[in-house]
């Protein structure tokens, strides 16, 4: 019997559960669209990526819009920097946030009537810049041999110590902050409009994308990279890791320092509200949506994230974007195909049949109205439990009804994810989107300050749960 007829060996130095995992991903739709986009050239990504932004302002007459694009482009900056010591170093930093106002200070400090001087923005900036990578190299000084939650917590206590200092200070003006910040000077000529805003910052953003390109590509990258997937292995191999550490830091404080140069002419003014832990947390969404260590996914997750918060802001918006997003989500994590289809027509049915039986049983639970005003409100109205606002039988007002309503569903999705029978989850399924459709229409959608973020938590819960690598992002074996 010939070598080729005998059962299949073992492939050497091939580790065959990873071998398998990678074959099975090869054959997936998504893994091969990944691939492909992998192969791009970094000049057709960077076109790919610039074009909509440049093209952005010929098709907008809104100045609220472009001032919705100048932050965009402000996230996308401050989330690459973050992307720096998070996704390539694998650096936990919780202080991120500061840099970004030290930047935005440090140009009041140079450019406003307060300060009494007024720096041409050609150097203002460059010297920002490397004024604010100094300061991350002297935070990182002390950090530099913290790992994981232990250097989470000093990063977090420089942060709290950056923001108490500004509420305190003089010179920052407390809490009433420096309002009367100059606007951008380029060698003698003002940037007065918000299109000369836009691509001041489009610039900067095909500037540091290109330089994080290059650094990536080059052997400090790929060190990074090695330090991020094993620190230990990498100091066996004799990478100096302290200083690959503070360089990660300098870099990321760096980029943060260029956003917040940008950012306080365009605000005209900087206070410490600016630069707090939601901020923070906004960043780090846009990191783990795009997928952390990736250019492009970095750039599109603070794109969406923004987009999103943005366009949450307004009742008739968010319930498309609520219905929407529970739609795809199922349509993606359901399979085989009639699954979500099942499951959609079973929870109208059931939504049907609960709204029936409490007309007939208490008019009251149906007589009231949902806060929104678009198509999709007015189609839920005859659908979901919606009490009018007066007091109950049992002495609780509507608004601690609703809230009750959002306890009870928290607890049955967390209960949901302890069913092991899949036919049964499916089965609780549909009372539970049932349940959030009412928590929706009753409690959210008329508050979108806090609705937003509620839904783009779970966005990225169900996200993480499905893809834990972020839209972009690399799978990782991680060895435990």
């Amino acid at each position: 019997m010939s070598l080729s007829e005998g059962p299949e060996q073992p492939r050497i130095g091939v580790d065959e559960w990873v071998a398998s995992a990678e074959e099975r991903r090869a054959r997936s739709p998504l893994a091969r669209a990944q691939d492909a986009i992998e192969r791009v050239p970094a000049a057709v990504k960077l076109v790919a990526l610039v074009v909509p932004f440049a093209v952005f302002p010929l098709f907008v007459d809104s100045a609220y819009l472009m001032q919705v694009g100048i932050d965009t482009l402000v996230f996308v900056l401050l989330a690459l920097g973050l992307n720096v010591a998070v996704g390539w170093v694998g650096l936990l930093d919780l202080g991120y946030v500061a840099f970004f106002g030290i930047g935005a200070y440090l140009y009041a400090a140079v450019a406003s009537e307060y300060a009494g001087r007024y720096w041409d923005a050609a150097i203002a900036i460059p010297v920002i810049a490397v004024a604010v990578a100094v300061s991350g190299f002297l935070v990182g000084l002390p950090s530099r041999r913290l790992v994981g939650d232990y250097l989470a917590i000093v990063t977090l206590f420089f942060l709290q110590l950056w923001l108490v200092v500004l509420i305190n200070a003089s010179w920052s003006r407390g809490p009433n902050g420096i309002s009367d910040i100059y606007p951008l000077q380029f060698f003698g000529r003002q940037v007065t409009s918000l299109d000369g805003y836009f691509y001041v910052a489009l610039i900067a953003f095909v500037v540091i994308i290109s330089f994080l390109y290059l650094l990536n590509q080059s052997r400090t990258g790929r060190a990074w990279r090695a330090l991020r997937e094993d620190e230990l292995a990498a100091e066996l191999m004799t990478m100096p890791v302290s200083r690959l550490k503070l360089m990660g830091f300098a870099v990321g404080a760096g980029i943060a320092g260029v956003a917040g140069a940008i950012y306080a002419p365009v605000q005209g003014a900087v206070f410490p509200a600016n630069f707090d832990l939601v901020l923070l947390i906004t960043l780090y969404a846009m990191v783990v949506l795009g997928g952390a260590g990736s250019l492009v996914g970095v750039t599109v997750g603070a794109v969406l994230i923004n987009g999103l918060l943005e366009a949450l802001n307004d009742a008739d918006n968010a319930s498309w974007i609520f219905y929407g997003v529970v739609a795809i989500a199922l349509i993606a994590l359901l399979r085989p195909w009639w699954q979500p289809i099942a499951v959609l027509g079973s929870t109208v049915v059931f939504g049907f049949a609960v709204h029936e039986i409490a007309e007939q049983a208490r008019p009251s639970l149906v007589g009231g109205a949902t806060f929104g005003d678009s198509r999709i409100d007015r189609l839920v109205d005859s659908w979901v439990l919606l009490p009018q606002n007066i007091l109950t039988g049992d002495g609780l007002p509507t608004g601690w009804l609703g809230r009750l309503a959002y306890i009870a569903l928290v607890a049955s999705v967390l209960g949901l994810t302890l069913v092991r029978s899949h036919l049964w989850r499916l089965v609780g399924l549909v009372p539970v989107l049932y349940l959030a459709a009412c928590v929706w229409a009753n409690l959210l959608v008329s508050q979108p300050a806090v609705a937003r973020f509620v839904l783009i938590g779970g966005m990225l819960v169900g996200l993480m749960a499905y893809r834990p690598e972020g839209l972009f992002g690399k799978q990782r074996v991680e060895i435990v």
